[in-house]
């Protein structure tokens, strides 16, 4: 069978699994919709946890941008597996022991207000739409390239499918969802990686393969290093970022790793506090495995992709480079008239999206309109990395209908647990807590799903217009978790001493600072582009790092004005003492 009819048969039967899973464990009640009724084991939540973690930025993004920045990709890899330890050690048992459902309830209670509910609820929206978007962009990415519809129709589907097991089934739809999706994107991530490792190194183990040599004897990073320089870019294993802005990225990731309220929400879902231990044990396990795998993914693609298409003639490019070309994911302009592909350092295009030429160039390649001045000829898309990598390795066409699968079960996993979050924030954490608490059960749930319904249509919007590739987009969602929950949450549970006014004004200090640089230097809705390059960035952090700044002046601003004002009540100062305690020891000494 040829792609296409593989990756319907494969697609079709895991949406079907997933579809059938949700009218099968489908929510009856308000604990169910938010925390799976509380009865998850561990080792499943384990599974739906990782999946979870593991979003399209994971899967697509995140091979994409180590592909295509070397050693500077790194820190995606250090942020976000630190952060995952950070939020299993520090963290999770302490909020799993309190009992809230969300990250608002829990700031609602412990800061006693729900002025401090409401900014809690505010940020989990930003920070949940922001990181969705980056799901909703790797649906689209998947769909338009192995079902030969377009982008956008891409994201409608996913969109519908992520709805049906989100409205129908809440977390104990989503949950047992997740456990299936993790498995189709461990395989579909694994299988590719394993058989390109042997073709390349003549080893099985991608971790091992890509610091092994190949059939000529050079190491495959060596080789890579060699092809990058002769080309004039950068070499592979040098990077090009300063040693602040590593540092500040890699904190932001893992700081906001530590604050995201789609991931900690899964910590309820268990029936005990050391169940939740458990589970992110099992989770870091489950995650490891992709994590260690990404690099050798991003080596293996970068050197198949520039072994493949420099200086080659267009009429001789393989078939996978002009089937990409329809999607305009990869676009090929012939600046200097030779006929041949010319990759080189440098941007493909002027500004942030090509746009290409409705007719064909005289070789039959798709004309980028607004090319730019430099070099360079090619224009690769960095989330096709993964998708596009079997494909250029050659391998048989039932594993890159399977890379397609996996794909839409990272996006799909993450954004159904985005879409919860957002749900719960205001049928649970506005209505049911503040405007409405008379509200029945079953009015709430219908008001989770009417919100999650509403959520869907916004995070479709952000996925037909990303405001950057998958995985710094999600970057930017790890910022604002970092700079508005992590401060709140840290103090909340380590600090009697901090106060209702202290917490809610970090909170606001943090995320408004974060956002407006974000705005400014990513998004460039504030300055003019002459002020808002890189050239501008304050102190030479990128926004993809900024949220560490962000969480420091929250960390400032809530310490400072929390000396100023009024201790917490006793009540709360109590309940902070003994959420540290295990369970069994017995009350808290004052010693």
């Amino acid at each position: 069978m040829d792609i296409q009819s593989w990756t319907f048969l494969i697609v079709g039967l895991t949406f079907a699994l997933y579809i059938g899973i949700a009218i099968w464990s489908r929510a009856g009640s308000t604990k169910e919709f938010y925390v799976a009724g509380g009865g998850v084991s561990p080792l499943a939540n384990g599974l739906a946890t990782a999946a979870d973690w593991m979003s399209a930025a994971s899967f697509l993004g995140m091979a994409g941008i180590i592909a295509f920045s070397g050693y500077d990709g790194s820190v995606y890899l250090m942020g976000w597996t630190g952060g995952y330890v950070l939020l299993a050690l520090l963290l999770a048992p302490y909020l799993r022991k309190f009992g809230k459902f969300t990250v608002p309830d829990f700031i609602g209670d412990r800061y006693y207000s729900n002025l401090a509910r409401t900014v809690a609820v505010i940020a989990a929206l930003f920070v949940s739409f922001t990181y969705v978007a980056g799901q909703m962009r790797g649906v689209g990415v998947v769909f338009s390239r192995f079902l030969d519809v377009e982008v956008n129709t891409g994201v409608y589907i996913g969109m519908a499918v992520v709805l049906f097991y989100a409205f129908l089934g809440g977390m104990k739809g989503i949950t047992y969802t997740q456990v299936a999706q993790y498995c189709v994107l461990i395989f579909a991530f694994m299988v590719p990686a394993i058989f390109i490792s042997l073709m390349a190194t003549g080893n099985p183990i991608p971790q091992l393969g890509f610091g092994s040599s190949g059939e000529d004897g050079v190491y495959l990073l060596d080789k890579l290093d060699g092809l990058m320089t002769d080309l004039g870019f950068t070499a592979y294993t040098d990077g090009s970022k300063s040693t602040m802005d590593i540092f500040m990225i890699t904190a932001a990731l893992m700081l906001g790793t530590a604050g995201l309220p789609h991931v900690i929400i899964r910590f309820f879902t268990v029936p005990k506090v050391k169940d939740a231990r458990k589970s992110a044990g099992y989770a870091l396990l489950f995650i490891a495995i992709l994590y260690t795998t990404a690099p050798a993914i991003a080596v293996f693609a970068r050197t198949n992709l520039m072994e493949t298409v420099q200086d080659t003639p267009y009429e001789d490019i393989p078939p996978w480079f002009k089937k990409w070309e329809d999607t305009d994911l990869i676009a090929w302009s012939d600046k200097n008239g030779d006929g041949k592909i010319q990759y080189a350092p440098g941007s493909a295009i002027d500004g942030k999206k090509p746009v290409f030429t409705e007719n064909r160039g005289t070789y039959g390649q798709r004309l980028i309109a607004n090319a730019s001045v430099s070099p360079n000829e090619l224009y690769v898309d960095r989330d096709i990395t993964v998708l596009a990598n079997p494909e250029i390795a050659g391998l048989p066409n039932w594993i890159i209908a399977l890379v397609a699968a996996g794909g839409l079960a990272a996006a799909l996993s993450t954004a159904a647990g985005l879409l919860l979050v957002i749900s719960t924030s205001i049928s649970h954490d506005l209505i049911k807590k503040q405007f409405a608490p008379e509200i029945s059960e079953k009015t709430e749930l219908l008001i989770a799903r009417f919100s999650a319904f509403l959520a869907v249509i916004v995070a479709g919007y952000f996925g037909i217009n990303p405001p950057g590739f998958v995985a710094s987009v999600v970057a930017l969602a790890f910022g604002l978790a970092a700079s508005s929950f992590f401060p709140a949450i840290v103090m909340g549970i380590f600090s009697k001493r901090m106060n209702r006014e202290g917490a809610i004004t970090g909170m606001i200090a943090g995320l408004a600072i974060t956002c407006y640089y974000i705005a400014r230097f990513k998004l460039g809705w504030l300055g003019s582009p002459e002020t808002s390059g890189a050239d501008n960035w304050w102190f030479g952090i990128s926004p993809e790092g900024f949220g560490t700044i962000g969480m420091l002046v929250n960390f400032g601003v809530a310490l400072l004005v929390s000396q100023f004002t009024a201790k917490p009540p006793e009540a709360v100062q109590e309940i902070v003492e003994n959420i540290r305690i295990p369970s069994g020891v017995g009350a808290a000494s004052e010693h």
